[in-house]
């Protein structure tokens, strides 16, 4: 087994939390995950913002957040669609250097939060196993829950991104169940490719509105105003 190619994250800085995971990887960072089918449109935009929103709050202090995606029926090798490049260009982010991938078992295992496009693709994380249930979210869940987290509970940014991030992850799962969508659609993120560039647009907006949040989150710093 091999590890995801380190390329695809902000960057590898460490900071104070615990030495390894429960499979014996490093601790020095956080690892998200973002889930679609193909990789080349709904889970290319999402990395790629979440990097640069993280990116525009923390700079280098980000280092220790790593944001990768695959999909489910990845494109292995395949550029992101030109709508999507397009989207992240109009967002300001970076979508050079891009290239698809298909969803592996490694890709899971290093993954401390996984936030999928729709609840099809959580069923199918979660059906790979690997102690994925409680690290595993539609991203759309995933806002719905942060919201609800009091951020005076997380620890503060000062001990570290990673402790922080981790501490996350564990009051959303706590909540799940407690917290329901209030309606089948609210948690999806729906499928663009074939698309006019409009419509790509308005799941870009739906990508940033439903990340804001969790960066926010994540590091504490809310988004420049």
């Amino acid at each position: 087994m091999t590890a995801p190619e380190a390329g695809r994250g902000i960057g590898g800085a460490g900071y104070g939390a615990e030495e390894t995971t429960t499979f014996g990887f490093p601790r020095d960072t956080f690892r998200i995950l973002h889930v679609s089918t193909g990789n080349v449109c709904r889970s290319p935009i999402t990395e790629r913002l979440t990097r640069h929103f993280v990116t525009e709050r923390l700079g280098v202090l980000g280092g220790g957040l790593v944001v990768e995606s695959a999909g489910t029926w990845g494109h292995e090798g395949a550029p992101m669609e030109s709508h999507a490049e397009t989207v992240l260009a109009e967002f300001g982010a970076d979508a050079s250097g891009f290239v698809g991938r298909e969803l592996l078992d490694e890709h899971v295992i290093m993954a401390d939060l996984v936030l999928t496009a729709t609840r099809d693709h959580r069923a199918q994380v979660i059906s790979m196993g690997h102690s994925a249930g409680l690290r595993t979210f539609t991203l759309k869940e995933f806002t719905r829950l942060v919201r609800a987290i009091d951020p005076a509970t997380l620890p503060p940014l000062e001990d570290g991104l990673v402790m922080r991030a981790r501490a996350l992850v564990r009051a959303a799962a706590a909540l799940r169940g407690w917290l329901l969508a209030p309606n089948a659609e609210a948690d999806e993120v729906y499928d663009p490719y074939g698309a006019p560039l409009t419509f790509f647009r308005s799941i870009g907006d739906e990508i940033r509105d439903a990340l804001d949040p969790v960066v926010t989150a994540l590091t504490g710093v809310p988004a420049r105003t």
